[in-house]
């Protein structure tokens, strides 16, 4: 694989393009628990606001600073390197003294928020993000533009995982083909989770791709695994389950699709044509052990809101579920481009 495939949209092309963070002031990023600090435990929870570092960045800073290792320090999710990103970590402890916080002076690191907590934090634990993004030298006419925003708010986008989740130019992906395959080498164990969440993302897409392209992705028909909205509960719709459209629309289910692994689940006629399009890569995700998971076919924006600005810009405000990558959001919108990275006419 030389490329990530194009995968279709929703409201086919787009009407024009635009500049995706021109400054990283531009993307702009918080992180939601869906829980209030503990008040007391053995782990010092922070809420930083970084700039110009990635999550690991910071992991290294705080680790440094508190005398502890890497290993135990949480994090929710990682977070964009260009960008302003606000997020949450936790530090054991285990006894030790809290840090002199009023000590640590990092360039593009401030702390926002220092709790005591009882739990270490984990990876997908924070409810949501909150994006403000704002799109530069927007080449598209508001008329065009304006259907879909619309149609954004109201139906959502299909829910694509975005391009950094395969590394640079895919990469990740790559290094799992080969690792595969026999040949390459096998990954570090700080490697493994990156290449399998890259293989299954990848054929999650395909998955989705496949819905999208025939329009049904929705809707879930019979047959279909659904999940209900804000919940893990799901189920398998039948003839006896009548209003699945109306539901659909209101948003109180989703379409589920399969992130690839052992189960004793049966998967549809069509699912499984699509995955044996990529019979290795299943193959490999089988070897490691991985268990089959969903995940939604449609992401919601909440609160979805836009505002065309005087200097010409289209500046973005949404909420996304734990998750969700902006970036799906994005593509049903304009094709944008990053700075040094504009394409030629």
């Amino acid at each position: 694989m030389t490329a990530l495939p194009n995968w279709p949209r929703h409201q086919g092309d787009c009407p024009g393009r635009a500049q995706l963070r021109a400054t990283e002031a531009d993307f702009v990023v918080q992180e939601v628990l869906p829980f209030a600090p503990d008040g007391e435990g053995e782990h010092s929870l922070l809420y930083l606001r970084k700039t110009g570092l990635n999550t690991a960045d910071v992991v290294r800073q705080l680790a440094g600073f508190a005398g502890i290792a890497e290993r135990d320090i949480g994090v929710c999710g990682l977070k964009d390197k260009h960008a302003v990103t606000s997020q949450w970590f936790s530090l054991g402890l285990a006894g030790r003294p809290e840090p002199a916080w009023d000590q640590f002076t990092v360039p593009g690191i401030e702390i926002l928020e220092r709790h005591r907590h009882r739990k270490k934090l984990r990876r997908g634990v924070h409810r949501a993000n909150l994006f403000e993004l704002r799109l530069r030298e927007v080449e598209a006419d508001i008329e065009q533009l304006l259907p879909r925003l619309q149609r954004i708010s109201r139906q959502g986008v299909p829910n694509y995982f975005g391009p950094q989740r395969f590394g640079n130019q895919g990469n990740n992906l790559r290094h799992a083909q080969n690792w595969f395959s026999g040949s390459g080498r096998a990954p570090r164990r700080n490697q493994r989770s990156l290449y399998l969440s890259a293989v299954r993302s990848f054929l999650f897409n395909e998955l989705l791709a496949e819905r999208v392209g025939a329009q049904t992705w929705q809707t879930p028909e019979m047959g279909d695994t659904c999940l209900l909205a804000g919940s893990h509960s799901r189920f398998v719709a039948g003839i006896e389950d009548t209003g699945l459209e109306s539901r659909a629309a209101a948003l109180d289910i989703h379409l589920g699709l399969p992130l690839y692994g052992a189960s004793g689940e049966s998967l549809s006629v069509t699912q499984q044509a699509v995955l044996d399009r990529h019979a290795s890569l299943c193959q490999g995700l089988l070897a490691q052990e991985l268990r089959l998971d969903w995940r939604a076919a449609r992401l919601i924006a909440d609160d979805f809101c836009w505002q065309f600005c005087d200097d010409g810009s289209l500046l973005l405000r949404f909420e996304l579920e734990a998750g969700g990558y902006a970036t799906a959001v994005l593509r049903e919108l304009l094709d944008t481009y990053e700075t040094n990275t504009r394409p030629e006419h």
